[in-house]
């Protein structure tokens, strides 16, 4: 599971340069992004009713997250091996992604943790800047 995720994650730039419409190099724009793996935190034991309203909070999150434009990809992986879900994230910096992070219901309420690590691909297709176009 973890080479399969580890692969995906390697493929996706080379999908995006397939859908680079603009005949750009992509690979002169690579630039930074946050892989936020999230995974169990120390703090599950809520009752059902306040695991449910911490888990809707948390998808709320995320969709004011993602149409603020800083949140790019999010979701939960079928096997929990690795970790509990994903993020990537386009901010500036460390401090203002654990910033952003503290806005989680989830995380707040400790029942899961950010692992975060520096990721890099180039900023076309879903990792265009700024807020996602209507459709």
């Amino acid at each position: 599971m973890k080479k399969t995720i580890l692969l995906a994650l390697f493929m996706l730039p080379l999908f995006l340069l397939a859908q680079n419409k603009q005949g750009i190099d992509p690979s002169s724009q690579i630039k930074q992004f946050w892989l936020v793996l999230l995974k169990k935190g120390p703090v599950r034991n809520q009752d059902s009713l306040t695991a449910a309203k911490i888990q809707a909070g948390h998808m709320a999150n995320i969709n004011r997250l993602y149409e603020a434009g800083t949140l790019k990809v999010a979701g939960p992986f079928a096997e929990e091996t690795l970790a509990q879900g994903l993020f990537i994230f386009d901010c500036p910096s460390k401090s203002e992604l654990e910033s952003l992070l503290q806005t989680d219901p989830a995380i707040k309420a400790g029942r899961l943790i950010a692992d975060i690590h520096p990721w890099y691909t180039a900023p076309i297709g879903s990792f265009t800047p700024g807020k996602p176009k209507k459709s």
